[in-house]
């Protein structure tokens, strides 16, 4: 993999600005399939504060939870480059098996969603070798480390 960038969030301004940072290199590449952002850390480490940074950077308006007991979450968007963002919370999950029963291997297929995974390391038999991996530390109280990782 070849390292993108490591950066501090200091506070959830910080991690809208990574937000608004990804958001920028991701619309600027044009993808044969969905795009996808793997995201890894232990827990408590920011990753849902991550998925409602992007969302945010991306026009949703509406409340963005975690999908834990669900699964996944869809939301439309309004971008040009994406039309749906898929927010998968695979904490609960075996393997990547459980996600087939929900479509994923389609959903991967179409070039116009954004598909956000946390605790993608649980199913990483399903994460496209091309996906942005970003591993989120606690690296104090309210500091942490994020590395972004391009496939």
């Amino acid at each position: 993999m070849l390292c993108l960038v490591k950066l501090i969030s200091k506070s959830v301004a910080d991690t809208q600005k990574i937000a608004k940072i990804l958001i920028e290199k991701l619309t600027a590449e044009s993808r044969k399939k969905a795009t996808v952002l793997a995201m890894e850390g232990e827990l408590g480490a920011g990753k849902t504060v991550l998925v409602k940074a992007l969302g945010r950077a991306l026009g949703i308006k509406k409340p963005m939870t975690s999908p834990t007991f669900v699964l996944m979450k869809c939301y439309k968007l309004k971008t040009i480059n994406y039309k749906l963002l898929y927010h998968i919370d695979a904490y609960r999950l075996k393997d990547h098996q459980d996600l087939e029963a929900l479509g994923i291997k389609e959903i991967l297929k179409e070039p116009g969603n954004l598909v956000l995974i946390e605790w993608a390391e649980r199913v990483k038999k399903l994460v496209p070798k091309n996906a942005v991996w970003i591993h989120i530390d606690h690296i104090g109280d309210k500091v942490r480390g994020v590395i972004i990782n391009e496939g």
